[in-house]
């Protein structure tokens, strides 16, 4: 999943919240340096990470999305997913989308040093831009996926992806809907474990 998925699987505690965003610029050899609240959000973003890519629900949208955007299909359903997560809020979370974002930009912003070096420069525009938000927009989709194509090597896989948003929205909501509920349970259970280790 994308970043607002995981920000808000991250539950309450702040320091889970910011290793969980930073997880994918974190070396394992830079783990060290953090503290151990860090490391948890860290870890716990590579749990879910591996739970949902194994996940039967989310293979079967990485399969019917394969052919046509090829090895980009798991990375894609990851920004799917949080559009359906920014559309389906209420179904899961008890405060607005609006209160809850503005609450993980705050929390961001007071742990900037935390930050590697690119996400220093590049979080005071995610806010500004409000991209958490923004997500349940197809306007934040092409955001997502323009940024995406700058970083790959084959951005031609990329093309028509909002189009097929719109073309397997309804089996990927479907889809959504069973998966969602069993990644905050396991998430539940990881988050007890790490704290008790």
């Amino acid at each position: 999943m994308n970043f607002l998925a995981h920000v808000f699987l991250s539950g309450k505690d702040e320091e889970t919240i910011v290793g969980n965003f930073i997880a994918d610029m974190i070396s394992n050899k830079e783990l060290s340096f953090y503290s151990e609240g860090i490391k948890r959000g860290v870890q716990l973003h590579r749990k879910i990470d591996h739970y949902t890519d194994g996940h039967p629900v989310v293979l079967k949208g990485v399969r019917r999305l394969y052919s046509k955007h090829r090895k980009y299909a798991p990375a894609i359903i990851d920004v799917y997913y949080d559009y359906l997560l920014a559309n389906h809020w209420k179904e899961y979370a008890d405060e607005p989308i609006e209160e809850f974002t503005q609450q993980v930009y705050t929390i961001l912003m007071d742990h900037l040093d935390l930050m590697p070096d690119s996400w220093r420069r590049s979080l005071p525009n995610m806010i500004a831009d409000n991209w958490l938000v923004r997500y349940r927009e197809i306007y934040g989709m092409k955001r997502a996926f323009g940024g995406m194509r700058r970083r790959v090597s084959k951005p031609e896989w990329l093309e028509g992806v909002e189009d097929t948003l719109n073309e397997q929205l309804p089996d990927l909501t479907k889809e959504f809907h069973l998966f969602f509920p069993e990644v905050i349970q396991f998430v539940n259970t990881e988050l007890k474990n790490l704290k008790s280790n």
